[in-house]
């Protein structure tokens, strides 16, 4: 996952938190961004799950990987539902925060997808001076 700090990394306090006091097997990185990628591929997946499932994605302590955004992308796509897409990624953007490296990487990860789409960015939309 990329996490806050812009690296790659596990939370040891939480995987030893969970291992002291909980029964339940700690969910791998492949497993989290499995479960998402899933989630957002589902055909019958609707506006509201949609921005339920982003809602939580993002008050994570992470940003999406992009495969995860690229499901979310097409599930926006399938849902003909431009303006989600287009909060997608200004939420990455924000979560981001001062670490300038992280939102051109994922733009630049997700590029293929986006032209794919006819998704804009934020930035080639103009929206993001505001």
């Amino acid at each position: 996952k990329l996490r806050q700090g812009g690296q790659y990394s596990v939370s040891l306090s939480a995987s030893v938190a969970s291992r002291c006091y909980s029964h339940a097997k700690a969910e791998t990185d492949e497993e989290f961004d499995a479960r998402w990628v899933t989630y957002f591929s589902k055909p019958d997946l609707d506006a509201w799950e949609l921005r339920k499932g982003m809602n939580t994605l993002i008050g994570y302590d992470l940003v999406p990987e992009p495969k995860i955004l690229d499901s979310a992308l097409r599930a926006c796509r399938r849902l003909n539902d431009l303006a989600s897409a287009i909060r997608i990624l200004e939420a990455v953007k924000d979560k981001s925060g001062p670490h300038k490296d992280i939102y051109p990487f994922v733009i630049q990860e997700l590029r293929p997808t986006l032209t794919e789409l006819g998704i804009s960015t934020p930035e080639e939309l103009g929206i993001d001076k505001a």
